[in-house]
């Protein structure tokens, strides 16, 4: 993965763990699951490049905002492995990370709106259920959640003012 240009300005594990805040088990987790692949000197110990410390950085942003390692992996697999990753580089794994959170986003905004009136889940038991989700329509969507999971009520089930905050609720 590495060329001899970043073998000469490797960093041992230590400093790869100082610079980034990652305990070195974490980082040898992370080589495992192919997210970095450093090299080794002489003696055997592993070297990283000076880039490994932002592929780790990413790691951990990405884990934060709630990325799989998988779906970690996939997008840094796009980069580069005989170079140093440019700018460009990591700006198209932005865009495609970008359209990810975006969707989430969408998807908790619905939820925030959602969360206190009929969620389309089968229970019936909020007396706007009724207006919303008459004869448990939403079950014909699929079980769980369905109009937070992005489905959207039947189009001849009319949109029902919210009365739960007027003691509505069973």
């Amino acid at each position: 993965m590495q060329n001899n240009a970043l073998r000469n300005s490797a960093l041992s594990i230590g400093a790869v763990s100082s610079r980034t805040g990652l305990a070195p088990s974490a980082i040898r987790y992370y080589e495992e699951e192919g997210l970095i692949a450093p090299g080794r000197n002489a003696a055997g110990h592993r070297r990283y490049a000076r880039a490994d410390i932002r592929r780790l950085s990413f790691v951990q942003i990405s884990q934060g905002l709630g990325f799989t390692i998988a779906e970690i992996r996939d997008a840094l697999s796009a980069l580069p492995d005989s170079r140093t990753p440019t700018k460009a580089d990591w700006s198209r794994i932005s865009r495609r990370f970008g359209a990810e959170l975006d969707r989430r986003i969408a998807r908790m905004q619905l939820l925030r709106t959602k969360l206190d009136g009929c969620i389309g889940c089968g229970c019936l038991s909020l007396k706007t259920c009724a207006l919303y989700n008459p004869r448990d329509r939403a079950k014909r969507l699929g079980a769980g959640p369905r109009y937070l999971l992005g489905d959207s009520p039947p189009s001849d089930t009319p949109a029902a003012p919210h009365r739960a905050d007027q003691g509505e609720c069973d």
